[in-house]
């Protein structure tokens, strides 16, 4: 009798044990989709090329301070060697944000350099990287600077040709088939005035008058070519008024993950004098030109 009690409960073991490793068996399905679990997760963007920035008053070389600040000939050696020093601007994070500033006083003119370095840092690399969060930076100060962002130059569209004329159609301007072309009309001179000679001591009619010194050309304020991987322009000269104007040139450009400012500006001692437009601008540019050089190497 425990033996036909064994053979019965035998098939049930057998039964249970079979559907038992149908659930779990490696050819299942259960298993297979956890293991997948969090593979939609985003890749962060990798940080920005700096990662930390110079030493913005140790950033212009010294030959050139000194050709934008001359300085007075009554200081003595120590303060022209404060003055070349430069003066760091306050900064609570030396790799995101750091400035230095120079100025130099002389009886003809006052001069005032300063240049800024900011890195930005995209908090949220998953959406925005570090190079990303910068061109928005630099966007802003673009419109900010009320200049537009550069528009690829436009030109003919390539392959394109000048319109050809369908067969048997005269070309424009051409006369008709089986039409005589009519000779050009011959444009009659006019009868010249007699001329009069010119009173002794009087400058003969025609002939420039003597002018005053050109005005140097303002250049404005514009967007860059080859500085940095985007760069523009402010130049501002202040009202004419009691006062000497100065002119203050901005150039700010950015490369990677870091924007640069450039700010130079002149002011004569007394009215009159204009700084020129030109030079105050490519002495601003070379600066900022070294300073893409010294983040390049």
């Amino acid at each position: 009798m425990q033996r036909n009690a064994v053979r019965q409960v035998l098939p049930g073991i057998v039964m249970l044990t079979a559907l038992l490793a149908g659930c779990t068996g490696g050819g299942g399905t259960g298993t297979t989709t956890d293991s997948k679990a969090g593979g939609g997760t985003p890749v962060a963007a990798p940080p920005g090329k700096y990662r930390s920035l110079p030493s913005p008053c140790k950033a212009v070389d010294g030959k050139r301070l000194r050709a934008m600040l001359p300085a007075a000939a009554t200081l003595t050696s120590p303060q022209r060697d404060q003055l070349y020093a430069g003066a760091a601007d306050t900064s609570y994070d030396g790799d995101r944000r750091v400035g230095c500033r120079w100025k130099a006083q002389t009886p003809e003119e006052t001069r005032l350099l300063s240049v800024g370095f900011e890195r930005v840092v995209s908090y949220d690399r998953a959406t925005s990287s570090d190079d990303a969060k910068t061109r928005q930076v630099y966007e802003r100060r673009l419109t900010d600077a009320h200049l537009p962002a550069p528009v690829p130059p436009s030109g003919p569209t390539p392959g394109a040709s000048a319109t050809t004329p369908a067969p048997g159609t005269a070309p424009s301007g051409a006369p008709a088939p089986g039409t005589a072309a009519q000779p050009a009309t011959t444009a009659q001179p006019a009868t010249a005035p007699p001329a009069t000679a010119p009173a002794p001591g009087t400058p003969a009619t025609g002939a420039p008058a003597p002018s005053a010194t050109p005005t140097p050309p303002e250049l404005g304020s514009r967007v860059l070519d080859g500085l940095g991987d985007a760069a523009f322009v402010e130049d501002r000269l202040s009202a004419a008024g009691s006062a000497a104007q100065a002119r203050t040139v901005r150039i700010v450009f950015r490369t990677a993950n870091v924007i640069v400012t450039v700010e130079y500006s002149v002011q004569p001692a007394l009215p009159g004098g204009v700084p020129s437009s030109a030079e105050t601008q490519e002495e601003a540019r070379q600066v900022a030109q070294a300073l893409v050089e010294r983040f390049n190497d």
